[in-house]
């Protein structure tokens, strides 16, 4: 059993009022989780029974049985069928003591301004945009099916803002966001992500690339070294390059990002940049092991981690692990969400988890880019969330997503077979899938352009390494009819190329 102390401990995190918005097993994997961070509880030391837990707490054996399958899930603890749970060891639980040695890096070569753009303008535009064409084309990722939106209490929500709120509802809001939407994320996040957030550390933004403009630009100098996915996002990179600072790409495995590789750089950097629950593009999810590293190096190095939460909503299997930000005790986390991808991108929402000390600065440089939020959509969302519907929403659409993706993987299958080989993600809104015929992937991408498909090559999300060419299929977005006959009419366009290849 537990020592006395240790009982205690899980004991307040039942009652103490902070964690009220919880339900009761997220509690007490919590206060074991928080044990086994601080080191209280060592490496495998014997958990309790569940029953024998739940009679000292005075709940559910089922409870505390939902509170080790969660620790189980992420990694803090391993069960064993007749021996019981115990504390895994994890490496890394403290900062990293190998130290990254080197000076500060060299600021980047100059960039020549054409056009009348400034050095920093050429730079900004040099990689183009984030967007990757006209929306509605199948295939495209990272679009949401909005035809399942309840557009119907939206309305109704809208409806009662304006009432209630009269020609209030219609003059500025705080610039750091209305309050009881502040609020309500951070319910949300600390339910179902596992964060440590206030209202009054959430800032309200327009989108993600928002969020890492400014977080680029208040916390990295020209010439700062920033580590980022490779492959990775390239509005991050983009984001990065624009402030001046240099992206140090890092390569992933199936775990994530390989964190040994920052550990053993030769020149420091200021923050890492990732995607930690759902890697972008792979899929794959950061591992326990690798999160507490990271965190490690942060406190160590006074680093930064810019954790992009973008689509951690739609995990298909298991339960998705806590995020980053909810694991660092040391505040050196800053937790970029949206609801472009779990709502629809027209609300044009997103918001940033910051510590204490930096949501007035962050505050204050938003006021320099855009005033404030839009407040109508602000309040709406409130309500949504608050009245259930975005719970109930995202239900739904996980639901969907999850069987369009089953069906996605089986049409590749049937129709794509020796032509593609198809890598089916835990969870997110696109499929990667790699070319296994001897066709080239720009010969592909624009062969399917032109055809009308949404493709998203993988090499130009790569930074150095020499990826096997494929693309992204999204399939969030659409029908399984449609799917079906996206799938055939690119099965007719590779054909085709690979005849016209045979014949010439």
């Amino acid at each position: 059993m537990f020592r006395h102390s240790q009982l205690e401990t899980v004991k307040a995190w039942l009652l103490h009022p902070d964690q009220a918005g919880l339900p009761l097993h997220g509690r007490i994997q919590r206060a074991i989780r928080q044990l086994i961070l601080d080191g209280a509880l060592a490496a495998e030391k014997p958990l309790p029974a569940t029953r024998g837990l739940a009679a000292s707490l005075g709940v559910s054996r089922d409870t505390v049985e939902a509170a080790y399958n969660q620790l189980h899930a992420e990694g803090f603890i391993r069960r064993r069928v007749g021996s019981g749970s115990f504390v895994a060891a994890i490496r890394d639980l403290r900062p990293a003591s190998r130290r990254v040695t080197g000076q500060a890096a060299p600021a980047p070569g100059e960039v020549t301004a054409r056009g009348g753009l400034s050095a920093r303008g050429a730079a900004i535009v040099a990689n183009g945009g984030t967007h990757t064409g006209p929306p509605g084309r199948i295939f495209q990722q990272g679009q949401p099916e909005t035809r399942n939106f309840p557009i119907r209490i939206w309305e109704r929500l809208e409806r009662q803002v304006l009432r209630d709120h009269g020609t209030s509802a219609l003059i500025m809001t705080d610039p750091q966001g209305a309050e009881p939407l502040r609020q309500a994320i951070a319910d949300h996040v600390n339910l179902e992500r596992g964060a440590r957030a206030t209202a009054d550390r959430v800032l309200i933004l327009t989108s993600s690339q928002q969020a890492m403009a400014l977080t680029a630009n208040l916390l990295l100098d020209p010439g700062d070294r920033i580590f980022v996915e490779d492959p990775g996002y390239h509005g991050a990179r983009q984001a990065f390059a624009a402030a001046g600072a240099v992206p140090v790409p890092v390569p992933l495995d199936d775990q994530g990002i390989l964190v040994d590789h920052m550990l053993d750089a030769p020149d420091r950097a200021r923050a890492v940049s990732l995607t930690p629950s759902h890697q972008f593009p792979t899929g794959a999810t950061l591992s326990l092991e690798r999160r507490l590293a990271l965190i490690g190096w942060a406190a160590e190095h006074r680093g930064w981690i810019i954790e992009d939460d973008y689509d951690s909503e739609f995990h298909y299997i298991g339960r998705p692990t806590a995020c980053v930000q909810g694991l660092d005790p040391h505040g050196r986390t800053i937790y970029i969400g949206t609801f472009t991808k779990s709502l629809f991108p027209g609300l044009r929402l997103g918001y940033l988890i910051l510590p204490p000390d930096l949501v007035q600065p962050f505050t204050l440089a938003r006021t320099q880019q855009d005033g404030h939020p839009a407040s109508i959509p602000q309040l709406v969302l409130a309500r949504f969330m608050q009245g259930g519907h975005f719970g109930a929403h995202i239900r739904l659409m996980r639901a969907i997503y999850a069987e369009r993706l089953r069906i996605l993987a089986r049409l590749v299958e049937t129709h794509l077979a020796g032509l593609v080989e198809a890598r089916v993600p835990a969870g997110g809104l696109q499929m990667p899938c790699l070319l296994t015929c001897a066709l080239s992937e720009a010969q592909v991408i624009d062969a399917a352009t032109k055809a009308g498909l949404g493709l998203t090559g993988l090499t130009g999300l790569h930074a150095t390494a020499r990826p096997r060419p494929g693309f992204l299929l999204g399939f969030a977005a659409f029908t399984p009819t449609e799917l079906e006959s996206g799938v055939r009419r690119l099965a007719a366009i590779l054909n085709g190329l690979l005849s016209d290849r045979d014949g010439a």
